[in-house]
């Protein structure tokens, strides 16, 4: 496994990190930081993730921060956040002033609602190319399905509140997991 040179390699490879994703950076994340840079093991990915979900605030400016922490320290946890939220927010900025006269305009609606197919699709992707990871997962296969069913059945079907079912099954799972470690 490899590791960033120095916090300006950070703020690169997360200001990269950044400008790929529109809508959703997970799926792009999981690529640079472990099979492109090679900076993580998938586990690693997995477990660091887990911990920026449960995080208050996006999951990956977490997750960039943890990551920059873990290299360098503060500094790094700096670099890192500033490579995920500069040139973004400044793209985003520019696109909000030019957004008023575009919005009622057919092709910018029709773009925006296929970049939401698209994130939804790259988020699919990376659950399914982080299969792999549950083989050394204390929950298992089977156990994190089921978790994982039982949440999209409340969310989708039976249309509980998010914070009700994160509570319910990340904390039953949080549990299961912590039996089974000891």
């Amino acid at each position: 496994m490899t590791r960033p040179t120095s916090p300006a390699e950070l703020f690169v490879a997360f200001t990269r990190l950044a400008l790929q994703g529109f809508g959703g950076v997970l799926a792009v994340a999981q690529r640079e930081l472990v099979e492109r840079l090679g900076w993580m093991s998938r586990e690693e990915f997995v477990e660091t993730l887990a911990i920026a979900q449960v995080l208050p605030g996006p999951n990956v400016v977490n997750l960039s921060m943890m990551i920059g922490d873990r290299f360098f320290g503060l500094r790094g946890a700096v670099a890192a956040l500033a490579g995920m939220l500069a040139v973004p927010a400044a793209v985003v900025l520019v696109l909000a002033a030019a957004f008023d006269q575009l919005a009622g305009h057919p092709v910018a609606r029709d773009a925006l609602r296929g970049m939401g197919a698209v994130s939804a699709g790259l988020i699919l992707a990376t659950g399914i190319k982080l299969l792999p990871a549950l083989k050394t997962s204390p929950l298992g296969r089977p156990l994190a399905a089921t978790l994982a069913v039982l949440a999209v059945v409340l969310i989708a079907l039976l249309r509980w509140p998010l914070i009700t079912v994160l509570a319910l099954l990340g904390g039953g799972g949080m549990v299961i997991a912590w039996w089974k470690l000891k």
